[in-house]
């Protein structure tokens, strides 16, 4: 790794570049808190709720007993079941928006920073307009654009993979939903 290009690169930049690399930086670093944080909350819960669901399987009739959402629903009509599940759901994909909004808004930042960048390489060079003083100049200022699109892509891999892990939390709260109210009739 060149340290020298990093160190002129960081000496040449603007206050806005700092700006925009400390914006995606905190970007970056919640979107990582974000996806380890609740893939870890949705693995317990799945993880309760498979366990409550195989209790109902065996015959149980009552959830009281185990860690689901659904053990406080006292009433176990189809409509009060429904609530739980929707509340599950909101539970389940909590941190889905800011991850969408870090995905959606890292590119624009960086495309920001990027055309700051090249307005104020423009804007400085005078009478010294060759290829060789623009060139680099230019390369410098798509850093923040590379920036915005290196903290977007995960950002929304996380998303994708959070979506589908509330997904499967769902089914299975959907499930007990199902034996529930079959016990019922």
């Amino acid at each position: 790794m060149n340290f020298e290009a990093i160190f002129h690169f960081f000496g040449n930049s603007s206050m806005i570049t700092y700006i925009v690399l400390v914006w995606l930086s905190l970007y970056f670093i919640l979107s990582f808190a974000i996806f380890f944080a609740k893939m870890t909350y949705l693995a317990t819960w799945k993880s309760k709720e498979k366990e409550s669901l195989e209790t109902l399987l065996l015959g149980e009739k009552d959830l009281s007993r185990t860690d689901s959402i659904l053990r406080k629903c006292t009433d176990t009509t189809l409509a009060h079941l429904e609530i739980y599940k929707n509340l599950a759901n909101r539970r389940a994909s909590g941190g889905l928006t800011w991850l969408s909004i870090v995905a959606s808004t890292s590119p624009f930042i960086g495309l920001f920073g990027t055309v700051i960048s090249i307005l104020e390489t423009f804007g400085g060079l005078g009478s010294q307009n060759s290829l060789s003083i623009i060139a680099p100049k230019i390369s410098e200022a798509l850093v923040a654009t590379g920036c915005g699109i290196l903290v977007a892509i995960p950002a929304y891999t996380f998303h994708l993979i959070i979506k589908a892990k509330a997904f499967e939390l769902l089914s299975i709260i959907d499930s007990e939903i199902k034996v529930l109210s079959s016990n019922n009739n």
